[in-house]
């Protein structure tokens, strides 16, 4: 497929002369980094193409900015309208997979790209997936795959009226949200923030009045009144992603068989991906006996995560956590060690990029919805899992979960506990240069008062891990308000600096 068709660049240059963009930024994922050259020289041959073919003259003050972003802040999957605003973008062209999250303040344009796929194949797979299934069929997708569809739907179609033995066969197709988002949602072809999350084109095969709406992954479907979603089979035409994951375990009761193009077979073992599932489970369990909670800020572009962080706050505090709010862009095992006062961590972002395999981190990291059942007020896992923070509906204080309620059974523990209330370790009260000293005997005192803790040996607060420590960093004269000289360190390597005595046996 040549350049020009996979990245879209006759649809990109109308987009953006359509709507007077000067500024753009060009928003690469690491694997198609390399094309970034040909498509920015692709882009601006096409605009100057299109703007003498309507007569416009070519003068200085009509080029379009166009400004390569590599380097994202978070996941590659989301708009980054942080590197886009240092550059004053007026809108993103976001190229490679995506989770269509709803972006906070630039329009954004979305090029999935165009993955290979044998059509018929896929449809003899398709067909006779729903001729054992016994149940209706859901066709999902990657958005990679989104070109093909229609070509796929009228193969489908041909073959249902072509033999008589499958007019019987039930088979709807998932539609993509939007390829264009514009939070101001001033432009007529694209989805608003309320426009992503309940509106979906409907389908050819329903031809009912009332239908429930579901989504996932930028796709929406239409389900039928008086039918549920766990009475359908998926079939996921795509490979084993971020996207196919949050499939597994939002519809987890579902039937899900998923069709490889790349390597053009059947997938129906997803024994590995019903494994996730479990282990999700025993984090919320280990989440509930955590005495300081560390909120990630996984997104600064998605719409509503401001609100998310805060709900979450409110949530941890008033279930007698610490709670502290980190920002540090994509974590990793090296950046979360530097909190080892953190028993737990809930990552507020994306979808596709909440879900962290956190074995190699030294405390777990788990997700909103996680947190809204290890801390709210009876919860139960029921099976139901929620991926979408959007989709959470904010608690109000009787819901949450109150540690002075009535002894709590801990698995991890093996017996009954008691939650501390530590909502009485605020730091912020104290002022002064003694702080932090004063906080630290605070919750010293508290311990002594309750030597039956969750976790005995264990800190109440960030101040009182501090306190602790044997390395509290360098030894600063805080009070000192002249400046002081610079003091001249070791030279040389670590393992012989060169004042040191040689300790070479004779």
């Amino acid at each position: 497929m040549d350049l020009e068709s996979f990245y879209e660049i006759d649809r990109t240059a109308e987009f953006i002369l359509s709507r007077n963009f000067a500024r753009v930024a060009l928003q690469f994922p690491d694997d198609l980094l390399k094309d970034s050259t040909k498509v920015v020289r692709a882009l601006r041959t096409k605009l100057a193409s299109l703007r003498a073919s309507s007569g416009e003259e070519n003068r200085g003050d009509h080029d379009v900015g166009l400004f390569v972003m590599a380097d994202i802040t978070f996941g590659s999957c989301c708009v980054d309208e942080v590197g886009a605003s240092h550059i004053n973008a007026d809108c993103v062209i976001h190229y490679g997979h995506t989770c269509l999250t709803p972006t906070s303040t630039l329009p954004a344009f979305f090029v999935f790209g165009k993955a290979p796929i044998n059509v018929s194949t896929c449809v003899n797979n398709l067909l006779h997936t729903a001729s054992t299934a016994g149940q209706p069929v859901m066709v999902l997708f990657g958005l990679e795959y989104a070109y093909a569809m229609l070509d796929v739907r009228k193969a489908v179609l041909e073959a249902l009226l072509s033999y008589e033995s499958q007019a019987e066969l039930e088979i709807q197709f998932s539609d993509v949200v939007c390829s264009v988002l514009d939070p101001s949602g001033k432009s007529g072809d694209s989805c608003g923030i309320t426009e992503l999350v309940g509106v979906s084109h409907a389908n050819d095969a329903v031809g009912v009045q009332s239908i429930t709406r579901h989504s996932t992954g930028g796709l929406v479907w239409n389900v039928p009144q008086g039918r549920k979603v766990e009475e359908y089979s998926m079939f996921w035409i795509g490979s084993e992603n971020a996207a196919f994951a949050n499939l597994v375990l939002t519809f987890n009761g579902c039937e899900i068989v998923r069709y490889d193009a790349t390597e053009d077979r059947l997938v129906t073992d997803l024994s590995q991906q019903r494994k996730i599932l479990k282990r999700r489970y025993f984090l919320v369990e280990k989440a509930k006996d955590a005495n300081i909670v560390g909120i990630l800020v996984g997104t600064l572009g998605v719409a509503g995560y401001l609100h998310m962080i805060h709900q979450m706050k409110e949530l941890v505090t008033g279930a007698g956590k610490k709670a502290y709010i980190l920002a540090m862009g994509r974590p990793n095992p090296a950046k979360l060690a530097n909190f080892p006062e953190c028993d737990v961590f809930i990552y507020v972002s994306c979808a596709q990029t909440a879900l962290l395999d956190s074995k190699e981190f030294l405390a777990p990291v788990i997700t909103p919805f996680e947190a809204m059942i290890a801390f709210k007020s009876g919860s139960q896992w029921t099976g139901e899992y929620v991926m979408e923070f959007r989709d959470l509906i904010k608690l109000s204080p009787e819901e949450v979960r109150k540690p002075s309620e009535e002894a709590r059974f801990s698995f991890l523990q093996g017996g009954y506990v008691e939650d501390q209330n530590l909502d009485g370790l605020d730091e912020e009260d104290y002022e002064g240069d003694l702080a932090l000293a004063r906080a630290a005997e605070k919750a010293l005192s508290l311990r002594d008062r309750c030597p039956n803790s969750v976790v005995k040996g264990m800190a109440k607060s960030g101040a009182e891990f501090l306190a602790a420590r044997t390395y509290h960093g360098l030894d600063m004269d805080s009070y000192s308000s002249s400046p002081e000289p610079f003091i001249v360190g070791r030279t040389g390597k670590a393992s012989g600096y060169e004042d040191e005595k040689s300790r070479e046996k004779d």
